[in-house]
């Protein structure tokens, strides 16, 4: 799948993109700090690896899933200090974020 979205991009005439294929809570660690970051499947809450490398005044995207209530589509902002804030944007349906023997979410 990543292949085949590789050669759409580049068709498409986009350069400067980089595509990694991996367990998608863990990130990319390698290339943080990220000043933004979508993430398209829910999780349960928020994947600490995925706010740790969120940059000093970046934004991230991801669903929420907190199993008594239904998925919401929420924005997290870190500010200047490092400090998380939250705010739901709408209700959404994603599939879930899942990983082998990684925390509540890897049922």
């Amino acid at each position: 799948m990543a292949e085949g979205a590789a050669r759409v991009l580049d068709g498409l005439g986009y350069r400067n993109l980089h595509l990694r294929v991996g367990q998608g809570r863990l990130g990319w660690p390698e290339a943080a700090p990220f000043e933004a970051i979508i993430v398209t499947a829910a999780a349960h809450t928020l994947p600490p690896a995925l706010s740790e490398q969120l940059a000093l005044g970046g934004r991230m995207i991801v669903p929420i899933d907190g199993r008594a209530y239904p998925q919401r589509l929420m924005l997290f902002a870190k500010d200047a200090n490092g400090r998380l804030t939250e705010r739901m944007v709408l209700p959404v349906a994603f599939v879930p974020l899942v990983g082998e023997g990684i925390g509540e979410d890897g049922d």
